[in-house]
């Protein structure tokens, strides 16, 4: 008798683009089964200690039972288990399209979008009924590219910004506690796309007088350090490394390389968030793409992968966003962007900075209009409204938390395969927040962990945060207190060391 078939929540996708073919039958897939953990992980109250890592898998990893399950069910289709992590929450499978779409109740056909050719899947997964309670989420069935990075350059790349700064310059301008350089932290850096060139790193620190920090690039799911040219992903991977890097030189930077679709993300995140060998107390991401290009399945596991980084202390900052309140799409709605729109990730929104003398002379919302970029922001339409942001009006959860220098105008000095340019863009405050981070876990001897709770919390009295009421990314203006341009503000490191 056959088993009984459900859908799986959350799960449902229609392809994008122009169908170009069928996959073929014996095509070799690896897919990702996300578990519900054995009981949801808790965020850790103000002044409550993270789990260790051996607590957190005794009592928030997949239950073995569950893991069997899939294992079993991984038999019974002709389908190989190639990596199981409790920790992770992940089993990973391996085999033919063929046994693949007769298992999960789907069929493949080859489309295009956007000049890129992917499998796509029709539909919801279908799982059998005994196992549908132990699984968060399946991805890999589809392979489209799920994100885009947040880098924006000058519009006139053979002009000169009309101010720029190096990534330290910012530091300053921000008042960062720059008596320490993150020693003894790691920063974890996700990237789906691009590379980087030892040299350009080894050229670029030496020209701005810092210690080149250790950096490491960690493969997942057969992605891999790249590196080609200017004009590619490598402007973010390099951009992400040099701003982190300038910021916490002391801090070893530990790369994370997967494909960029949702499978990938998702992997990457993961290894980085429970990776026991080079543990990251923040994890900077400058990727990401509208809520309504993902799939409900895929924003939960993200989120619940995010709330047990929370669980065990570690920091996630993330870009909100450089195309505004309508994220890019047509459709007159606001949109904000993911993973940024996470409640436990700390969503980063962007500025435009102007200083004199080595202070900051004024700071208002980052809008270039539809070419040149603005900050993205706005409520969430997955994600209800988050415990620390009941005092703000609005349904759902509300983005950015935080800004800093991010407009292409303002942008930062780095240095691409070889080419100087200045590079702007949301991309850039995601891993400007994770190296002021890594500065004040070693000032503070622990990990600040997961921030929002702790910044919604301040006083203005502390001048934790300036406080930005100056421009609109569209739907959005900026004004006393939070906003869905400018968040809370930006940061005023000192100060904010003090508060927390």
């Amino acid at each position: 008798m056959d088993k009984k078939m459900v859908e799986l929540c959350g799960s449902h996708r229609l392809p994008l683009g122009t169908r170009v073919g069928e996959v073929p039958k014996d095509e070799l897939l690896t897919v990702s089964v996300i578990l519900k953990p054995k009981t949801a992980s808790a965020v850790p109250a103000i002044g409550e200690r993270a789990l260790s890592r051996e607590h957190f898998l005794e009592a928030h990893g997949a239950s073995p039972d569950s893991i069997e399950k899939i294992k079993q069910f991984a038999v019974a289709h002709g389908l190989t288990v190639i990596e199981e992590s409790a920790a992770r929450r992940t089993v990973k499978l391996e085999g033919a399209a063929e046994a693949f779409a007769s298992a999960f109740g789907t069929c493949f056909d080859r489309y295009e979008h956007e000049g890129l050719q992917y499998r796509a899947r029709t539909g919801a997964v279908l799982v059998p009924e005994e196992i549908e309670e132990s699984i968060e989420a399946v991805l890999g069935l589809d392979n489209r590219p799920q994100a885009k990075p947040y880098v924006r350059r000058h519009l006139d790349p053979k002009a000169a910004a009309n101010i720029s700064y190096t990534p330290r310059q910012v530091a300053s301008l921000y008042n960062f506690p720059l008596d320490v350089d993150g020693a003894g932290q790691t920063i974890g850096i996700i990237e789906l796309g691009g590379g980087y060139r030892s040299a350009d790193l080894k050229n670029y620190f030496a020209s701005i007088n810092v210690k080149e920090p250790t950096v490491i690039a960690v493969p997942v799911d057969g992605g891999k350090n790249h590196p080609t040219n200017a004009n590619s992903a490598d402007g973010e991977v390099l951009l992400d490394i040099e701003v982190a890097g300038a910021v916490a030189p002391g801090a070893q930077i530990v790369v994370y390389f997967a494909p960029n679709t949702d499978q990938g993300f998702l992997d990457a995140l993961t290894t980085a968030i429970h990776d026991a060998q080079h543990k990251p107390s923040v994890i900077s991401i400058s990727w990401g793409g509208p809520e309504s290009t993902w799939t409900s399945q895929a924003m939960n596991a993200f989120d619940a992968a995010a709330r047990d980084a929370a669980a065990l202390g570690v920091t996630i900052c993330a870009a909100s966003g450089d195309n505004g309140s309508s994220d890019n799409l047509k459709d007159g709605k606001n949109h904000v962007d993911f993973p940024a729109s996470s409640p436990h990730i700390l969503a980063c929104g962007g500025t435009n900075l102007q200083s004199k003398s080595g202070v900051i002379t004024s700071e208002t919302v980052w809008n270039d209009g539809t070419a040149g970029g603005a900050t993205g922001g706005g409520f969430s339409i997955q994600f209800a409204q988050p415990s620390y942001q009941t005092s703000i009006k609005g349904t759902g959860r509300g983005v950015p938390d935080v800004c800093g220098n991010a407009d292409p105008e303002t942008g930062y000095q780095v240095l691409v395969d070889g080419h100087s340019s200045v590079i702007g863009g949301t991309s850039a405050v995601a891993p400007l927040w994770s190296g002021l981070t890594a500065l004040l876990n070693q000032k503070l001897g622990a990990p600040v962990g997961f921030l929002q709770p702790k910044l919604y919390a301040l006083h203005s009295s502390t001048g934790a945060l300036h406080d930005i009421t100056v421009g609109s990314n569209g739907a959005f203006s900026a004004g006393p207190g939070w906003d869905a341009a400018s968040g809370l503000g930006s940061p005023s490191g000192e100060n904010l060391l003090k508060a927390l």
